[in-house]
Formats: structure tokens, sequence, C-alpha cells
């Protein structure tokens, strides 16, 4: 006798010990009667007791019988919890999803992307790593993340990458300078003035994109302090160290010892990106892809 227990077997012992009645529990399963006597025989074989009393007019459970009712049925419910759960996780409605963002994003939409997306999916586990953009490319590639948001990123084979909007520079200049009242300046005005800066580890393309604005007007600009984040950066202009270039959001946490100015004729733009590694097309990673994408369009 086949001695291997199925779920079909415990799926059968249920319906007759609910319907008491092999007829019955026959049609509920969409049976004929014999082949379900002969399951129901097989099963008790398999055990090693007799699950039911059998009269000609009634069926009764067994003291074993009223047992293994319960278990089949926790077992059943949670084979089907197990299931649902993994055709979940095959659509990416479930499991953790690590994405790595640069600050200065948190400034800009991202804060409602991430909204956005615990709302559509509040049973995946959002791990959320604030870094450089240059680590967020490393962490891509070594597989630590699953997602990335770029400022100005350098171009990485394996990466697919997409812009989601671009926004312009500004000059961060102390209250106390010379051009702090203009509601515009040239870059070319800040030749002479020393800069605050964030240091090239941040990301080589991030580093240099803005610098190329003062390049055009023959300099380069001295750095004489560099530091990791904006609100350092703000400070130390603030402090009088010198003066900055930042994207526009950076406005966002402005303090009354710096103000913000365009940069007249400036066609340099930040671009603020979506990464991940190309070629993956877990849902996971698909769905946060599509509203970071769709949060562009609003």
């Amino acid at each position: 006798m086949d001695r291997d227990l199925e779920l079909r077997h415990l799926r059968y012992f249920v319906a007759v010990a609910e319907e008491l009645h092999f007829g019955r529990a026959a049609a509920r399963l969409h049976l004929s009667q014999p082949p379900l006597s002969q399951q129901i025989r097989k099963l008790e074989g398999i055990l090693g007791y007799a699950l039911f009393v059998r009269t000609s007019r009634s069926v009764k459970l067994t003291n074993a019988g009223e047992a293994f009712l319960e278990r089949s049925r926790r077992i059943l419910r949670s084979v089907q919890r197990d299931m649902e759960e993994t055709r979940s996780i095959g659509h990416g409605e479930v499991g953790s999803l690590h994405v790595g963002f640069v600050g200065s994003a948190m400034l800009t939409t991202l804060p409602k992307i991430f909204r956005a997306y615990r709302e559509a999916y509040p049973r995946v586990h959002l791990h959320l790593h604030e870094s450089f953009t240059s680590r967020v490319a490393e962490g891509l590639e070594n597989g630590t993340l699953d997602a990335g948001i770029m400022r100005d990123g350098d171009a990485v084979e394996m990466l697919k990458v997409t812009t989601l909007f671009s926004e312009p520079f500004v000059a961060v200049l102390p209250v106390t300078h010379a051009c702090a009242r203009q509601k515009s300046i040239s870059p070319g005005i800040l030749r002479n003035d020393p800069f605050v800066y964030y240091p090239r580890s941040a990301g080589g393309r991030a580093f240099e994109k803005p610098l190329t604005l003062f390049e055009e007007y023959g300099f380069r600009p001295q750095i004489v302090q560099e530091a990791s984040h904006w609100l350092t950066i703000l400070s130390l202009v603030g402090a009088g160290l010198g003066v900055s270039v930042a994207p526009a959001c950076v406005r966002r946490i402005a303090s009354p010892e710096v103000v913000f100015i365009p940069l007249r004729g400036a066609t340099v733009v930040s671009d603020n990106e979506l990464a991940r590694v190309a070629g993956d097309s877990r849902p996971i990673v698909e769905h946060f892809a599509q509203i970071a994408t769709n949060a562009r369009r609003r």
C-alpha cells in the first residue's frame, strides 16, 4: 500500500468529517462515492487507525478521527496561507526592499515616493539607506541594495539609470556677500570667492558637474573646505568661510545666514535618478520603479 500522505487525503477526510455522509461529501468534492471511500480507507491504512465508525445508517468520527480533524484543518489552513504568501512574494507584494538614496533627494519628491510605495505595498519591509551617490551605486553592484536614488551618478555598465527629474543649480552666499541682494548673478562673479563644497568621494560626476558652470567662465573654483552634508555646508557658508553651489532643492533648508541666488545663463542642471541593476525584473523592484517614475509625471 502506498504509505505517502497527500493533501488530497486531508481534504477528502475533512469533507466526510464535516458532512458525516459519504454521498454528500463526494458531491461536495465533485467525486463519485466509491473513489472517495477508497481514499478514506487508504488514509486510515496510512495512519493505522479507523477515523470513522460506519453503519448502514450513519457515519461517525472515532476518537482518533476527532483529534485528526482539527489537525487536518490546521494543516490545510497553513498550506493555504503559505500558498497565498508565496504568490504575494512572487507578485512583489511581500518581502524586503532595500533602497539607497542621497540625502538631498529627501528635499524633493522622494518622501512622497516612499509614502506611495508603503501605501501600495504595506506588507513589504522597506529598508532605507541614506548615503552618497557613489555608495548607492556600489550597493547596487554588490547586491546590498535593490534600488537607488542618485544625483548625477557616474555611468556604470551594469546599472539601468532613469532620470526622474532635473533641477537647476543655485549659488549659495552668506548674507554679508556683496551680491547677496541681487536677483540673479553670473557664475563668473564668484571667480575670486573661496568655495565650501562636498568631497569627490561622493561621486565623480556629482562632484564635477556643478563646477562646469564656472569653467565656462574660464576658472575652476578654489575649494577651501569640504563637508559631506548640506546642513554643514550651509552653516559654513553662513559663517563666512566661503560660497557654494547647490541643487535648487537645498533652498528648503535655508537658514537666515545664507541666501540662494539663481545663476544667470546657466544651462547645466542636476539630475535626480532612479538606479537599479540592468535586467533585474523582480516584481518587488519593478513596483518601486513604477511608483518612482510615475511621481515625475505629477
